[in-house]
């Protein structure tokens, strides 16, 4: 076995949790929940054959209250009924010692009638999203805002009662959180909305709020994380130079790490051609020691083991543990020449890719999953990934 940096034990000290390894397996969604947000069978099963390699395991996002529902077959976490559900999966990602972090959301307007059953979809302000489809939203009234803070809370409660590990804040992807940062779908007078310094608001509020819900219902160490798209390409919309002062607020804050949300781990900016240093190297710097998540097209160990040589403190890999849920324990073995990187059409049942999530794959992923009996090249990954990043900056 080579002695990788990433397969090395990590221990949050705010917390004095260690993790087992550096290896992050990201939320990734998969629309297995039934159609009230409760965990299924085969969801179950896909855990545990993913887990036991990773360090850390976080979970698809798991909504937070009703209008947060973003699509069909998404967790929930919206009321106490869903603690049983949410037991069984934190235990079926315990597997082997894998931290079990759930991610909790609301989706705002990336949402619709049909799936929130006849409800407008919610957000910051009532301005549509730029993607094709997209409904125009309500905006929240302030009591709602500050509901949906204290809903972020209870989340949190269930959370701990449930057996993970920790949390992690989904402030990324367009979504409700980034939703009330960016200039886009903030377009409030209110305390909400406004300058830079009043859009951070809601963000900094719901990490407050997540935080005194540990330190009230915590009966072990337990982590807060955050995750951030760090740009968007709507006008206006969010600029790097926004997400750094946002990072800055996040640093003070008790955050166990952040989690930067991108197609390619070495991005740099999509909106200023001037910047030619990747994007989570800026971010690690102006965090300092708060740890930090990297995600995007990081596949083989020399991969990760570049992510951490950089100074990033975890490397989350996404699409390869769908195609490889043994990537940690070949590494370990010495058996990095069987890592498998493309997935045969006939082995998603295996893997535990059934059902609608495999469906999901095949339709919104297809380019990226490198499907073995399909042609594909570093030009497809590249344009793939490039794609990712459209979405993830709020693109059609």
């Amino acid at each position: 076995m080579t002695d990788y940096n990433f397969l090395k034990p990590y221990t949050f000290e705010k917390k004095g949790i260690t993790v087992k390894n550096r290896i992050v397996i990201p939320p990734m969604t998969e629309e297995m929940s039934f159609s009230n947000g409760e965990v299924t069978a085969d969801e179950l099963r896909y855990y545990h054959i993913h887990s036991g390699g990773a360090g850390i395991f976080i979970t698809g996002v798991a909504n937070v209250n009703a209008l947060g529902k973003g699509f069909e077959g998404e967790l929930s976490a919206e009321d106490d009924k869903f603690i049983p559900s949410l037991t069984k999966l934190a235990s079926a990602i315990h597997k082997d010692g894998t931290k079990a972090i759930l991610q909790i959301f609301s989706a705002g307007r990336m949402s619709s009638t049909a799936v929130l059953r006849g409800q407008q979809p919610v957000s910051a302000s009532a301005v549509k999203a730029t993607r094709k489809n997209s409904e125009t939203p309500r905006a929240l009234s302030e009591a709602e805002v500050e509901q949906t803070i204290k809903d972020f809370g209870a989340a949190t409660k269930r959370a701990i009662q449930a057996g993970f590990d920790g949390v992690e804040i989904h402030g990324a992807n367009t979504y409700l959180i980034q939703q009330f940062f960016s200039p886009h779908s903030n377009r409030r007078t209110d305390k909400w909305g406004g300058s830079l310094e009043k859009r951070m608001a809601f963000p900094l509020a719901v990490v407050d709020e997540v935080q005194k819900a540990i330190d009230k219902y915590a009966d072990r160490p337990f982590l807060m994380g955050y995750r951030i798209s760090p740009e968007e390409i709507e006008e206006p919309g969010i600029r790097f130079d926004d997400t750094l002062k946002l990072v800055d607020a996040l640093k003070e804050k008790p955050l166990d790490y952040l989690h930067v949300s991108m197609g390619n781990v070495w991005r740099k900016s999509l909106n200023d051609k001037t910047i030619t240093t990747p994007l989570n190297l800026t971010i690690k710097k102006h965090i300092g020691e708060l740890p930090l998540i990297g995600v995007g097209d990081i596949q083989s160990p020399a991969d990760a083991k570049k992510v951490l040589d950089e100074g990033i403190d975890f490397a989350a890999l996404g699409r390869e543990m769908l195609r490889e849920p043994h990537w940690v324990q070949k590494v370990i073995a010495g058996d990095e020449d069987a890592i498998r990187y493309t997935i045969a059409p006939a082995d998603h049942e295996e893997l535990g890719l059934v059902g609608t999530f495999w469906e999901f794959l095949l339709q919104g992923f297809h380019d990226g999953l490198q499907l073995s009996s399909e042609p594909h090249t570093l030009e497809d990954r590249q344009k793939f990934n490039a794609t990712l990043d459209h979405i993830f900056g709020g693109g059609k």
